[in-house]
């Protein structure tokens, strides 16, 4: 078996079918306390049902961190950049608006800041995160590079994003057209803001009704 190091986190919007397996599965982690640390968004609800997961991306220079007053956010040594320590944090908020994922959420009832720590209790001894053991699509895929490479191979894992002139490196890597990749290999999340959907014309094949009714010629 591959050393939990090996592993990484691969998420691929495009096959989310927004089930919300991840999201139960997420509740019922033992150190969430019954609340899902993992949500999924719509990616434009007026116009379609496509949804997309959003877990931590755990950046390699998580700003939730570095804008936390009491030091309440660590990351460990293999990447993970996990909830904030109940007696540091003072629920400020400060990570909440810093995060450029929109990922750390405060809960008022307990005064802490709590968020998808990669399942940390299970892929520190090399088990699957519980969104990905759950989710049917694979959307959410915890494995190999070489694994995820082998399962998609016309998309390729990116794992830089671009936000105005700052760019963010984290340890979960995003699927996109490895035709895309070629041009931009990092993502730019700003530019991306202001596109446009390409209107997709649906093609059906139309075939006689075999129970209509037909005029028979005298």
């Amino acid at each position: 078996m591959a050393k939990p190091e090996e592993y990484g986190f691969y998420l691929d919007p495009s096959r989310c079918i927004g089930c919300q397996s991840c999201v139960q599965a997420c509740s019922e982690c033992d150190t969430h306390h019954g609340d899902s640390m993992i949500h999924l968004e719509y990616i434009n609800r007026q116009e379609s049902v496509q949804t997309v997961p959003v877990v931590c991306m755990h950046c390699e220079q998580p700003t939730c961190a570095e804008v936390c007053p009491a030091d309440a956010i660590k990351r460990t040594e293999d990447g993970v950049v996990q909830s904030a320590r109940k007696p540091r944090c003072i629920a400020c908020g400060n990570c909440v608006s810093a995060c450029p994922f929109g990922v750390p959420e405060v809960y008022e009832d307990r005064k802490l800041m709590m968020k998808c720590d990669m399942c940390y209790d299970r892929t520190s001894v090399g088990l699957k995160p519980m969104c990905a053991s759950v989710c049917p699509s694979q959307a959410l895929f915890y494995g190999t590079r070489a694994e995820i490479e082998a399962l998609r191979p016309q998309s390729m894992p990116v794992n830089e994003f671009q936000f105005g002139d700052q760019v963010v490196k984290t340890r979960v890597h995003t699927m996109v057209p490895r035709s895309l990749t070629t041009k931009a290999p990092i993502v730019d999340v700003t530019a991306a803001m202001s596109e446009q959907a390409k209107p997709r014309a649906v093609s059906l094949k139309v075939i006689a009704d075999p129970f209509a009714e037909t005029e028979v010629p005298l």
